[in-house]
């Protein structure tokens, strides 16, 4: 058996940022276990693949990263061993021990808090056989504090609940990660005094159904009352909001985003769809009324509001008339931020039964005019920014300059704003990095830095901007 200091482990992450944070977990658990962790897995004893299983692409990767580990573990020198966690592994584990045997071991969503001696079971001499740690998915929130930070040190991201109670037709995240459940509000805030007391500045907070937020508790939805516990901890400057689901979001739910100061006037609020055959058909809670409504109330009532939403195109009995419904009201309510999704089907989905399939190129064809028809307003939307003063945090230097984002970029599914600097500050880097330094920039420019800058150029979906002076 290797000596506790011995072991090594490589972790593959795939999926969305509660997958992220779920890989965090099981390396800050490794970590405490005293094993070390490695960023390649050529040179590490067990490679662990943290999957994504909610849509067919997602699920096409995880599988192809599996193979490529199990194929770099049958090339390897030295004895290698192969896990599967996350969401692939929690959906399809009787699936993927028949199907992939060299995998060996899988391990559900709720199995994360021993994972180290999981691991050193794995590298025992002689190893422990192929086995399965799958239990159901409704297992209790646990605090994720002590987590190995795959993200840069300014900024985090806090699950504040798991599982999902909607009625949504086309997901499978009920039966993946169970019914809904929140965790308790002293449990966030200690897990978010830890995050900030390790330099993050800016909080992600996310779940499957953000706004349900503490319903499960007391009867309550207790969302703008956590905002106000979070706001309160010192080192906490940006709070943003993702994973908004709209029949929840309530008056007391946009008043606190108006008014606390470090909640950021942004809001990630899948809509799915605007017909109102689509939406229940897809068991939305809501109707077109309802949702054009809302957005009304959220855009006069949070001044400078950035929204990101997403739709899925393709979905069974989607017909032309119903899609260019959709297309005007993405040209008309022109949202700041958007994505689109062609509809994957879900097997153990209502979905799954439905008929009036879509043809897939029918739905990829929608796709991409829809894409179209945003990117035009995107761009024409940044066109507008030019001229505007704004703070952005500084998440990471450039060859020749910063990038950065301010409240209206979410980090990864965000364009970016790029910051370059006047040529006196350039002629100053280089004496810089002729010191050793290798920094570009005045000295206030660092990753974690919130600094003025002046919007002064449009690239794309990207922002170009110059420093305004001063930064936090």
């Amino acid at each position: 058996m290797k000596e506790k200091s011995e072991l090594r482990v490589n972790l593959i992450s795939l999926g969305c940022p509660k997958n992220l944070v779920d890989s965090e977990m099981i390396l800050g658990n490794a970590g405490a276990a005293g094993i070390q962790i490695t960023g390649d897995p050529e040179e590490a004893d067990i490679i662990v693949i943290n999957t994504c299983g909610f849509i067919d692409r997602a699920k096409e990767e995880s599988l192809s990263t599996i193979v490529e580990a199990c194929e770099l573990k049958k090339l390897s020198p030295t004895p290698k061993k192969v896990v599967v966690a996350g969401c692939l592994g929690q959906r399809y584990s009787e699936d993927l021990r028949r199907d992939l045997p060299e995998v060996d071991a899988i391990i559900g969503l709720g199995q994360y808090g021993d994972i180290g001696k999981t691991l050193r079971q794995l590298a025992g001499d002689p190893p422990e056989q192929v086995f399965r740690r799958v239990d159901r998915p409704d297992f209790a929130c646990q605090s994720e504090t002590g987590r190995f930070r795959l993200t840069p040190s300014h900024y985090a991201y806090v699950r504040i609940s798991e599982g999902c109670d909607q009625p949504c037709t086309f997901c499978a995240i009920p039966k993946i990660r169970g019914r809904f459940r929140s965790k308790p509000p002293e449990m966030i805030e200690e897990e978010v005094r830890e995050l900030a007391g390790s330099g993050a500045r800016e909080l992600i907070l996310i779940s499957q159904d953000t706004t349900s937020y503490g319903v499960d508790l007391t009867g309550e939805y207790l969302l703008p009352k956590l905002l106000v516990r979070l706001a309160a901890v010192q080192g906490v400057d940006w709070i943003r909001l993702l994973y908004i689901y709209p029949a929840r979001f309530s008056d007391e739910m946009i008043d606190a985003v108006a008014s606390i100061p470090q909640v950021l006037k942004y809001i990630d609020i899948p809509l799915q769809h605007i017909s109102d055959n689509m939406l229940r058909r897809m068991g939305r809670r809501l109707d077109e009324a309802d949702t054009r409504g809302l957005l009304e109330r959220l855009r006069h009532r949070i001044p400078g509001l950035y929204l990101r939403t997403t739709f899925i195109v393709g979905f069974p009995g989607e017909d032309d008339r119903e899609f260019a419904r959709l297309r005007s009201f993405v040209e008309d309510f022109r949202f700041e931020r958007l994505g689109v999704f062609t509809y994957s089907r879900e097997e153990g989905t209502p979905a799954y039964r439905m008929k009036e399939e879509i043809p897939e190129g029918v739905a990829q064809e929608r796709f991409e005019e829809l894409m179209l028809a945003q990117q035009r307003i995107a761009f024409a939307l940044n066109q507008r920014r030019i001229g505007e003063r704004v703070p952005v945090l500084v998440d990471r230097q450039a060859k020749n300059h910063w990038v950065g984002r301010s409240h209206g970029e979410a980090p990864d599914i965000d364009p970016v704003i790029r910051i370059r600097l006047p040529k006196a500050a350039g002629r100053r880097s280089s004496r810089q990095t002729a010191s050793g330094n290798g920094r570009i920039g005045p000295p206030d420019f660092q990753p974690g830095a919130i600094v003025p800058v002046t919007i002064t150029h449009a690239k794309g979906y990207d922002l170009i901007a110059e420093p305004a002076g001063g930064a936090s």
